[in-house]
């Protein structure tokens, strides 16, 4: 079993980078791959109640591979981790087969909430560089995180998410509709136009005390 998860570990990798020539160089080199094999291992150990070591090895994993991944998440066959470095996936995290996750994502939890608080990520997605998937939500399968997104809300599948906090832009090869499924509004914008409107209303009430004290004299 062991063996058979390191092969789709290895075929995702050799699928989705074109920089990898050889299976055996993705074996050897490959940080991904490096810290998913210890991961499996950890894993083992957690669910056989060898909680300290199962953490001792994550750990180890992590300052070998700069990789974080809690032993009780569950991750699928066929994921690959590209480059990897500064990738965090929490204890209740679950991500399925065929996604890739580039350096610096966190699947990661909201607060110190009980029970399931780090997301579901569903199979043959992408979590871009630097993006932040946060609490017990859901990305579909097929669905694409831009590079820096924060995903708050649940992600529809076949959808592309961008932005802070992340919004829905296009649903498969269609922009239509993305209003449904969450809210489009950016806060900073919103900010910068209710500052305007104030601006625009002391101008005028400057304006109308200068003619005032001017009609006086």
């Amino acid at each position: 079993m062991f063996f058979k998860r390191l092969r789709m570990d290895i075929n995702a990798a050799m699928e989705n980078d074109p920089a990898a020539r050889s299976k055996f160089e993705v074996w050897l080199t490959y940080s991904g791959i490096k810290a998913l094999s210890h991961h499996r291992l950890a894993g083992w150990l957690y669910r056989h109640n060898l909680k300290l070591l199962a953490r001792i090895v994550s750990q180890h994993s992590k300052k070998v591979t700069g990789i974080e991944i809690h032993p009780a998440a569950k991750i699928a066959p066929g994921v690959f981790i590209d480059h990897g470095m500064g990738v965090v996936i929490g204890e209740t995290a679950e991500v399925g087969t065929g996604t890739v996750i580039y350096q610096n994502c966190t699947l990661g939890g909201t607060g110190k909430e009980n029970g399931k608080r780090h997301p579901t990520v569903g199979e043959h997605c992408v979590i871009s560089a630097g993006a932040k998937v946060l609490g017990g939500i859901k990305v579909g399968n097929y669905a694409k995180v831009g590079a820096g997104a924060v995903v708050l809300r649940d992600v529809p599948e076949h959808a592309t998410v961008v932005g802070i906090p992340a919004r829905v832009v296009r649903i498969g090869g269609s922009k239509e509709g993305v209003d449904l499924y969450q809210d489009n509004s950016d806060p900073l914008r919103d900010e910068v136009c209710a500052l305007r409107e104030r601006m625009f209303a002391l101008e005028e009430q400057l304006s109308a005390i200068k003619n005032s004290k001017e009609s006086k004299e």
